[in-house]
């Protein structure tokens, strides 16, 4: 809650903290909950890009910059379907082996 500022008076201010962030997703699908392990899709991202290519060639060849992709890479941040797409696509892996590690 935030009340205008007043010359003089202070204002009231209320942060929310979260207590962890395990970076996993739940989404409840067909009647049960999928989980999704950012870290683990990262690793998936880094095993793909391999040693043939640096994160530069990588993330210009699906859109985006090299700082997300390393971000990505380390599982730090839910990957969109949009760039999910992209890595499935350019490098002809499916989107759900990205996801679960499964063919």
């Amino acid at each position: 809650m935030r009340s205008e500022p007043t010359w003089g008076r202070p204002i009231n201010v209320i942060t929310i903290f979260y207590p962890h962030n395990d970076m996993t997703s739940r989404v409840k699908a067909r009647g049960k909950y999928v989980s999704v392990d950012w870290v683990t899709v990262g690793r998936r991202i880094r095993e793909i890009r391999g040693f043939d290519l640096t994160q530069e060639e990588f993330a210009e060849r699906i859109g985006i910059s090299q700082n997300y992709l390393s971000t990505m890479e380390r599982g730090k941040v839910e990957i969109g379907a949009e760039i999910l797409l992209r890595i499935s696509q350019e490098f002809a892996k499916s989107v759900e082996w990205l996801l679960t590690g499964k063919d």
